[in-house]
């Protein structure tokens, strides 16, 4: 996982549930919808949108934006592609409360070995699955491979830690979320270190993509900013996150910061997460794109 999957992955040591963590995954997606129409019109503009025919979509959860790249791509058929039945059906059920279920269809394979079986495609759309993968490297020259002439990869990695809170709470040390990136990252790297395959790459994707065989053709970060105050869903998604955060991490955090957290979760702490103003929400996403010649 990346950290704008938020702290929220639940895990026992580095082993990902993700059927316990559906809701917040596709209510996060649900909230970031705007961020990835943006990102789906950039990619509009870098392939003819009538000649996507066929999208792949590694790596889809529930199918949140499966449904909002077969918008985009109004002539396309998507494949939502992931390895958990309840997440696969769960996409199948939004694709037909969208009447999107003539063209949205889903595949279960485990990456990376089910690659090499997904079939061709127009447009493949990777959102923090890469990095789920221990050879990053062959990941992406697979996925380059299942490439029509001209098509394109699009590569969801990166861009900046989620932030909700205010730099002083209050209450506490200042800096509680930094301290919460910088534990989560000691627990992505035991997690990345024992995937199967696991090697170590730096996080270039230009350098990976271009590696692949593939031509670059452009990187941009798309924000996510809710201001404070926030609305009820978004309070919602904060809350989960950082429960499951404080489920997840609990056991490596500072007394200090853990007893914030509970103080934070309390719901009758007039400074705590269910009644606080002064919430927000912003975050940003970076897609790295490149082009089969």
């Amino acid at each position: 996982m990346s950290r704008h999957h938020d702290h929220g992955h639940h895990h026992d040591d580095t082993h990902m549930d993700w059927t316990h963590m559906m809701p917040l995954l596709e209510q996060g997606a649900q909230l970031q919808s705007p961020l990835y129409r943006q990102a789906a019109a950039w990619l509009g503009e870098l392939v003819p949108t009538a000649a996507v025919r066929r999208i792949l979509d590694v790596g889809s959860g529930p199918g949140v934006l499966s449904c909002l790249l077969a918008e985009a791509f109004p002539y396309a058929e998507v494949v939502a592609v992931d390895a958990t039945p309840e997440l696969l059906e769960r996409a199948r059920e939004r694709a037909r409360a969208a009447h999107l279920g003539d063209r949205v269809t889903t595949r279960r394979a485990e990456l990376p070995d089910g690659i090499a079986g997904l079939g061709d495609a127009d447009l493949i759309w990777a959102a923090d699955s890469l990095h789920h993968l221990g050879d990053q490297r062959g990941a992406v020259a697979g996925l380059a491979g299942l490439l029509r002439p001209g098509g394109l990869l699009a590569v969801v990695e990166g861009g900046l830690p989620t932030r909700r809170l205010p730099q002083n709470i209050g209450f506490g040390r200042p800096g509680l979320e930094a301290r919460l990136d910088a534990v989560h990252a000691e627990w992505f790297a035991e997690m990345r270190a024992e995937l199967p395959g696991a090697k170590e790459e730096a996080d270039d994707w230009r350098a990976l993509l271009s590696g692949a065989g593939l031509v670059p053709s452009g990187t941009r970060s798309f924000l996510h900013d809710v201001p404070a105050p926030v609305p009820g869903a978004v309070r919602d998604q904060i809350l989960t996150a950082f429960t499951r955060g404080r489920d997840a991490l609990g056991e490596r955090l500072a007394p200090e910061d853990l007893a914030t957290l509970d103080r934070l979760l309390d719901p009758a702490e007039p400074q705590g997460l269910h009644q606080r103003p002064d919430l927000f929400m912003l975050t940003a996403r970076t897609v790295h794109t490149a082009r089969r010649g």
